[in-house]
């Protein structure tokens, strides 16, 4: 090889690396993880949600409240919501089905707590951050931080207020097994959700005999649907219910109905909650919404629409009633295990 030729090349060499190295365009900068929390966060997730102008929210909030819901949101960031409404058993079916069949429409999907958990077993779901995660109540957000819970469906004890005196209400779970309840009881016939987390507060053991003694010495009437025991209290058909959704007898008794509620700790709660799809089209369109969900002003919109808000800066309509909610994950591996009991030892019991 000559001189020249040797120079030649090696000055071809170094031009091409300064070429690439200064020359070529920057490589496009990575887009914001949506577990981002660091400054400017909140700044850049609405430039980036603007951008994309849209979302698709797939939801089992009741129809009626949508509306209420979602326009303060499209009015104050000019971002469109395209709504998908059904139960949260279609809701979830749905999102399955297109998952498998790799079709990524939805960007945002509100359901109850374990149906998002099975969504994040599924690998639909992705981690996220909110802002307001601080002010949620305990208990909110999974560890894996997939989901949030936005609302709380919550049960209380409700009693008709023309056969029961609030000075006689019990004041502890115990206080059931005085004589003085006897006939005077009644119980969902599908709340195993609800008795399992009560029996487990308790202690299994405990918890399952204290519901054993407690159909013994004073029985309970069991009735199928919580609208229909709602309005059997109401009527004074069972003047007293261990568990009622606290919207109904608060609607009920503001209406001028006998009823009124109370609440014995633990206060039982299920999350109703809100997740980013993996594969969203528009992700940070819908972290926006998430964040608007979890926000003080959409909280205020759930409680005045009747829902108890997971936001704590929310005043809620239970006041500052402590909730435990219900583990998703014991629901999901163990609901069979506590329909089996509830049934033995509550709806159809079986002598020990």
């Amino acid at each position: 090889m000559s001189c020249g030729f040797a120079r030649f090349a090696f000055s071809l060499v170094a031009y091409l690396i300064l070429l690439f190295s200064f020359g070529a365009p920057a490589r496009a900068q990575a887009p914001m993880p949506l577990t981002y929390d660091g400054a400017g966060r909140d700044q850049k997730l609405l430039a980036l949600a603007k951008k994309e102008g849209t979302l698709t929210w797939y939801s089992s909030v009741a129809e009626k409240d949508v509306a209420p819901l979602i326009e303060p949101f499209k009015k104050k960031y000019g971002i469109q919501v395209k709504v998908w409404r059904g139960s949260t058993e279609k809701v979830l079916t749905r999102t399955l089905a297109e998952a498998s069949a790799k079709r990524y429409d939805v960007d945002a999907i509100h359901i109850g707590a374990p149906e998002l958990e099975a969504l994040h077993r599924e690998q639909i779901l992705q981690p996220i951050y909110s802002s307001y995660f601080k002010d949620l109540i305990p208990d909110a957000v999974p560890q894996h931080r997939e989901w949030a819970s936005t609302m709380l469906s919550v049960w209380v004890q409700a009693y008709n207020t023309n056969l029961i005196k609030k000075e006689d209400l019990p004041r502890k779970w115990e206080d059931f097994l005085n004589p003085r309840w006897k006939g005077q009881l009644g119980i969902e016939a599908k709340i195993q959700e609800w008795y399992a987390a009560i029996v487990l507060d308790m202690g299994e053991q405990k918890g399952i005999q204290f519901f054993r003694d407690l159909v013994a010495k004073n029985g309970l009437s069991v009735r199928n649907g919580h609208s229909v025991l709602n309005n059997m209290v109401i009527a004074g058909e069972v003047p007293m219910t261990l568990a009622m959704y606290s919207y109904m007898p608060i609607a009920a008794k503001n209406q001028g109905a006998p009823i009124d509620w109370f609440a014995l700790e633990p206060t039982i709660g299920r999350a109703n909650g809100v997740g980013v799809a993996r594969h969203a089209a528009h992700p940070y369109a819908a972290l926006l919404f998430v964040d608007y969900l979890l926000s003080p002003e959409a909280q205020k919109i759930l409680v005045d629409l009747g829902y108890v808000p997971s936001n704590t800066k929310a005043k809620s309509p239970l006041g500052d009633l402590r909730i435990k909610l219900i583990d998703p994950v014991l629901t999901l591996d163990e609901l069979d295990k506590w329909t089996k009991s509830y049934d033995a030892v509550v709806v159809h019991p079986v002598k020990q």
